[in-house]
């Protein structure tokens, strides 16, 4: 379970960075950035944080409303970045997912600090030193904790987006490419929050 030892191993503040929505075939890519300013905090609710993609959706709206309550008592605090459909498609899924966690990162409007960031990934930020961290999200906290704002947050917006395109079910696939997600498609074309660099709607779109 993820816990606060590599948070620990800084003098200061860190910033923990995750990212939800690198593989769907539609919507974009969101990031969280997270800052625990107490990492001695004892509670059980802790016991719950994990790896967004470990936990059911009830488990995730619950630590996600005491994540509110943290930041709301000045505890910690995070930001969300987003990096569009367009994005993606113009710079590739790994540059797109950086551009979101920069922009994560600046809108803290914090001083420069150290980021931990789930995955072999260094942002490259003037004055944020960058550790990518393997399976980050079931090792620290503040990266779990991340992935699970970043998840709420995205299902949430592609649930906003099926009321307008329901026959793709985004409320339940988030734009993951399940098999009736595909067969929609194919039947009705594709959207403007569709990615055009992916597949297989790349070859759908060549071979038209």
């Amino acid at each position: 379970m993820p816990d606060f030892s590599i948070e620990k191993e800084y003098n200061k503040n860190v910033v923990g960075i995750d990212e939800v929505g690198r593989g769907p075939l539609a919507g974009p890519v969101i990031s969280s950035a997270v800052i625990f300013f107490d990492h001695e905090m004892n509670n059980d609710s802790f016991k719950l944080i994990n790896d967004s993609k470990k936990l059911s959706k009830i488990n995730r709206i619950k630590i996600f409303k005491l994540i509110y309550q943290l930041q709301e008592t000045k505890k910690i605090k995070f930001s969300l970045g987003m990096a569009s459909v367009k994005e993606i498609d113009e710079l590739n899924i790994l540059e797109a997912t950086k551009l979101s966690m920069k922009r994560a990162v600046i809108k803290l409007n914090r001083p420069p600090l150290p980021l931990i960031i789930d995955g072999n990934i260094d942002l490259k930020l003037k004055n944020y030193p960058s550790n990518g961290i393997i399976k980050g999200d079931q090792k620290s906290l503040s990266i779990a904790t991340a992935s699970i704002i970043a998840k709420v947050h995205r299902d949430r917006y592609m649930q906003f987006l099926s009321y307008t395109f329901p026959y793709y079910n985004w409320s339940s696939n988030a734009g993951y490419g399940t098999k009736k997600h595909i067969e929609q498609i194919c039947k009705k074309g594709i959207t403007i929050h569709h990615r055009k660099s992916f597949e297989p709607i790349k070859s759908l779109i060549h071979n038209k």
